[in-house]
């Protein structure tokens, strides 16, 4: 995380620079003499958005107390590799889900009361996904 900090920094210093390149550049051009803002405000919120990312990894970094597996060289990839919860390869729920997201959107673009048949579906959905280990083949 460190180098991603230093990089970011970096970043932030390219873009201040190109904006005051950039704004030079428009105060010496003969035709117009004048500061085209659009470009100079985007490479400035840029700058400040890239220190705001630098900042927070660098403090990130300082306080989690060691080196990231991913910031040493001799780590193996699964050393990174973190446990994330148990998901269900099996489950339908997720796509029957899906549907009933698609049914609401259907029924923004065509006619609200099918948002009323998504809405019902989806939390139908979403009570068989939370309870599908309770029930059924894989109960526990």
């Amino acid at each position: 995380m460190r180098t991603n900090a230093i990089l970011f920094w970096i970043l932030s210093v390219f873009f201040l620079l190109s904006a005051i390149t950039y704004t030079l550049w428009n105060l010496l051009d003969e035709m117009h003499r004048n500061v085209e803002w659009v470009g100079t405000v985007a490479l400035l919120l840029s700058a400040i958005l890239a220190a705001f990312i630098a900042f927070y990894v660098g403090r990130s970094h300082a306080s989690q107390g060691g080196e990231l597996p991913e910031d040493r060289l001799d780590a193996n990839i699964d050393d990174g590799d973190p446990e994330l919860g148990h998901f269900s390869p099996w489950s339908w729920w997720p796509v029957a889900l899906a549907f009933a997201a698609g049914l609401v959107m259907l029924g923004l673009a065509v006619g609200f009361w099918i948002c009323y048949i998504g809405v019902a579906f989806a939390l139908v959905c979403i009570v068989g996904w939370v309870y599908e280990y309770y029930r059924g083949y894989f109960a526990r």
